[in-house]
């Protein structure tokens, strides 16, 4: 009896030392939880073998627990290096199923899709139409490296003074070409269908009447339809256009669509003697090259272009599962549901149950190696005293077989 349970307890201390070197061996892997080994004591449960004088039969290994406590944060500069603070997993897909993980090492592989070292794709939330997120349908993350659309300008938003105080131009009539023809002047950039840009100038004309103005355009020099009214009243408010809106003419432009302005001009006032510019805003924009990804706290990936604008690409699903230490470790930092584990919860970062994310950064190895050396030592011991157990054994059984010669 002695060799059987000496045996069991040097089982039992190879199988932690295995936990400890493994542990060990992966404190800078991106991502790894520790796991720790639970004994449990072995006795005979047969109905002729009851006693409460049993010495027992040895140990066994009750369970190998996955410790799921945060690992520290480091940064790498990287965007698509993404680290998780809090509760959660990243949510992988491949052919062969789901797969979750805290290693938050991706890259873009030849198709523009995000993927870990294992070409296993990260899911996301596609985008709706109508803004916000499909939060009930997984897609693989695709970056989009084509060029970004270009968009027409159709609305110009001005916000500017006109000076109370302006004399009407000495010469008449209005001439673009003519500075001695109008008061004030100003431009803008402007884009056609195709992304082109041409520059939009706005011409301000003082009459001989108080607080009335004519207010001109021109696409690149050439003029777009007439000079249109524009009144104040003695408190230095737009009156006409009753809604400070001007719709101005299509103007031809070469191998694109017409381009047709709408200048609104809600704001602008006519104070004092100076003429000033606050604010001149358009929403067209050029074609666009991706620039770079970001990921903000709760997942959302964005694409960036140089033409300024920024395209939301999904949501980051993360999931969570009631029992996280149930799950089957799959090797390369990934997990698998397991029917201890209970079902899948997905959600996004920042909601409950779910950490943060953050961009730049990566999450190491929760081992903590000292604490580790004194798990080995301690393991060693039991399994030197187990072996010297058996060395005692035989000893004495070595005695008895001497006594019976």
């Amino acid at each position: 009896m002695p060799f059987q349970v000496s045996l069991s307890g040097i089982d039992a201390s190879s199988s932690a030392l295995d936990v400890v070197a493994n542990n060990i061996a992966n404190s800078q892997t991106t991502g790894f939880k520790a796991s720790t080994v639970d004994f449990a004591d072995v006795y005979a449960t047969g109905s002729l073998n009851l006693s409460a004088t049993q010495s027992g039969e040895g140990v066994t290994i009750a369970a190998i627990d996955q410790q799921f406590t945060q690992g520290n944060i480091t940064q790498t500069g990287n965007n698509l290096d993404l680290a998780l603070s809090g509760q959660g997993f990243f949510t992988l897909h491949d052919a062969s199923g789901y797969y979750y993980t805290r290693n938050g090492t991706f890259s873009v592989d030849n198709k523009g899709f995000v993927v870990n070292s294992s070409d296993q794709r990260v899911q996301v939330y596609p985008p709706l139409a109508t803004g916000g997120f499909n939060t009930g349908a997984l897609s693989d993350l695709q970056l989009n490296t084509s060029q970004s659309a270009p968009q027409a300008t159709a609305n110009v938003a001005l916000n500017l003074n006109l000076p109370a105080n302006a004399a009407a131009p000495t010469v008449a009539p209005f001439n673009a070409a003519n500075p001695a023809t109008y008061t004030n002047t100003t431009s803008t950039a402007v884009y056609d269908s195709l992304g082109n840009q041409h520059t939009a100038t706005f011409y301000y004309v003082a009459t001989a009447t108080p607080n009335q103005w004519n207010v001109a355009m021109t696409i690149d020099g050439t003029q777009v339809g007439a000079v249109q009214p524009l009144d104040f009243s003695p408190s230095g408010a737009i009156t006409t256009p009753a809604t400070s809106t001007f719709a101005f003419p299509a103007s031809a432009v070469a191998g694109a669509n017409p381009l047709q302005l709408t200048v609104n001009m809600s704001g602008s006032t006519q104070y004092g003697a100076q003429f000033g510019v606050n604010s001149i805003t358009q929403d067209g924009y050029s074609t666009g090259l991706l620039t770079t990804i970001s990921v903000d706290g709760t997942g959302i990936v964005s694409a960036k272009y140089t033409n300024g604008r920024s395209l939301e690409l999904g949501q980051l699903a993360m999931s969570n599962f009631a029992n996280p230490q149930g799950l089957a470790p799959l090797g390369n930092n990934n997990w698998g549901e397991t029917f201890s584990s209970g079902g899948v919860i997905h959600g996004t970062a920042e909601s409950a149950n779910f950490g943060t994310i953050e961009s730049g950064a990566l999450e190491s190895s929760n081992v903590d190696v000292t604490k580790e050396l004194v798990n080995m030592i301690t393991a060693q011991r039991a399994f030197q005293a187990n072996a010297q157990m058996i060395t005692t054994d035989d000893q004495i059984t070595q005695t008895i077989l001497q006594i019976r010669a």
